[in-house]
């Protein structure tokens, strides 16, 4: 079932058009990815899910209603975290996570609030202001806040920004928990492929205001052909070696002993039956194939990206 659905969503700026005529939908405990480089139109996208921005054209639905039509009921079951959102400064933790609750019709609030204490660890600070607190304190904070209503979609700018890579792990452990065991859908935003690798079922990727690939991660890396062989082989042993990449067309880099060759995957048999027909030694090989950064810089060496 799908409980947000986008149809033809355009926002314009006088004659900048900021988000192009996008289309797409969000099922029942999806994660979808929502990539793209700086002023592509991500931001403006997620500020009229919201409701802050009103679109030029366009519908959005939530759970099969239009959100301009069912805004107070559509909010209640919605919520946002950004690395980029500022909370009072002077409110202590607890405070903040009080006054945000009542902006939702919470039932037994005290204990929705203790819970959202416990799972982002927040106990050991809940009396400080956050002014006094770590960035990476108050991406916390702005997480907790995200899931203070139990929300069943969620709209997650950079969750994990500021965050050390323990905690920045367990963020993602307890947001894949909720899909897994709540069915929340959430939009996740991230400049951290591996990350959205990891967390995301589907990456909707944006460049210009327009959407260029809708995909599952694994596809989309698929995409990329080449693959990287890094191995050691003897200095007496190279000439053969760098001939027969010549031959094939095959880049290498290589500095002292260690060579990374580029190449298709399909090829890297014929590289190594080569090595053994030439009795070629060889020590410490490793193969390292396309992630979903590689996708993105290929997508960047094919597109002009406009600046934010």
């Amino acid at each position: 079932m799908d409980t947000l659905e986008v149809k033809n969503l355009t926002k314009k700026f006088g004659k900048f058009v900021a988000v192009d005529n996008i289309s797409f939908s969000l099922k029942e405990g999806e994660i979808l990815g929502l990539l793209g480089p700086n002023g592509a139109g991500k931001t403006t996208t997620i500020q009229m899910l919201l409701g802050v921005l009103t679109p030029t054209k366009g519908t959005i639905l939530y759970f099969g209603k239009e959100l301009n039509e069912n805004r107070e009921e559509i909010l209640e079951k919605i919520n946002f975290s950004s690395t980029y959102t500022n909370l009072p400064w002077n409110l202590t933790v607890k405070e903040n996570l009080t006054f945000i609750s009542y902006l939702y019709d919470i039932k037994e609030r005290s204990d929705r609030i203790q819970n959202v204490i416990d799972n982002f660890r927040l106990k050991e600070i809940l009396d400080q202001p956050l002014r006094e607190l770590s960035s990476g304190q108050i991406t916390r904070i702005n997480l907790a806040k995200a899931f203070i209503n139990d929300p069943s979609i969620l709209l997650l700018d950079e969750p994990t920004a500021s965050l050390d890579p323990e905690i920045a792990k367990f963020i993602r452990d307890f947001i894949l928990k909720q899909r897994d065991e709540k069915k929340t859908s959430i939009v996740f935003t991230s400049h951290n492929m591996t990350e959205v690798e990891e967390v995301c079922d589907r990456i909707l990727f944006i460049n210009n205001g327009k959407i260029v690939a809708n995909d599952t991660p694994d596809n989309l890396m698929k995409t990329i052909d080449e693959t990287t062989v890094n191995l050691v082989i003897d200095k007496n042993n190279e000439k053969p070696l760098l001939e027969y990449t010549k031959h094939r067309n095959w880049k290498i880099n290589y500095e002292d002993r260690r060579y990374s060759i580029y190449l298709k995957e399909k090829e890297i048999a014929e590289l190594l039956t080569f090595l053994s027909s030439k009795n070629i030694p060889f020590h410490e090989i490793s193969i390292d194939k396309p992630g979903l950064e590689d996708y993105f810089l290929s997508i960047a060496s094919k597109n002009k990206f406009r600046e934010a």
